[in-house]
């Protein structure tokens, strides 16, 4: 199991988050600090993730190793990365490590803002959310996850938001190519508009775009 650590600012970047919801779902949200600091800033935030069922000396451990592996995927395809939004690996690593800290800390202090669950069925009613967020879990591993359960995936996000789903990034972990069934999954959502929108994050070279679902 891998529990990455991203911080408050990569998600403002990744979402173009340029004002916060009162409400947000982050699924899966992994040890990223998004939802300790959306909650400090007074949103009605929920973190989902299998990796919440750990006790907690596990998770510390699982955070902690997980901490360098996204610099192996990174390594192994390094033609396939640019460093202009993050500047150095330094920073980046910097940036991880401030967000896991902020994560242990914050799920310590307030438990019941990080439920256990995973797609494609959420422990939410319906329209729960404002808004739900999901980083680097749809399309970028649509090799190991189809078609079938992408779609099952993206109709729960809808189900358990009120206006709007945001998902990045778009193109499949390490080598950034694209995903053949993204285009014929989008046609069978229903009752919903959709659009790919420009963000101003990049790290995998080509993977600047989120898909945006608005209610009708």
């Amino acid at each position: 199991m891998l529990v990455t650590s991203r911080s408050y600012v990569e998600y403002e970047a990744m979402f173009d988050l340029t004002e916060l919801p009162a409400s947000v779902l982050d699924c899966s949200a992994g040890g990223s600090s998004f939802t300790a600091e959306a909650a400090a800033r007074g949103v009605d935030v929920v973190a989902v993730d299998p990796a919440y069922d750990l006790t907690m000396p596990e998770l510390v451990d699982i955070v902690r190793r997980s901490l360098p592996v996204g610099n192996d995927m990174v390594d192994a395809n390094a033609d396939r990365f640019t460093w202009k939004w993050y500047g150095t690996l330094q920073k980046r690593d910097d940036l991880r490590l401030e967000a896991a800290d902020r994560f242990l800390q914050d799920i310590g202090e307030a438990p019941d803002r990080y439920v256990a669950g995973s797609l494609p069925e959420l422990p939410f009613e319906d329209g729960r959310f404002e808004v739900a967020l999901c980083s680097h879990l749809l399309f970028t591993w649509a090799e190991t996850f189809g078609r079938d359960w992408h779609l099952a995936a993206l109709r729960e996000l809808i189900r358990v938001s009120s206006a709007e789903v945001r998902v990045f990034p778009l193109v499949l972990a390490g080598t950034g190519e694209a995903v053949p069934f993204l285009p014929e999954v989008l046609d069978e959502l229903d009752g919903v508009r959709w659009e790919i929108r420009k963000v101003p994050y990049e790290f995998q070279t080509g993977a600047d775009e989120m898909l945006v679902i608005t209610h009708s």
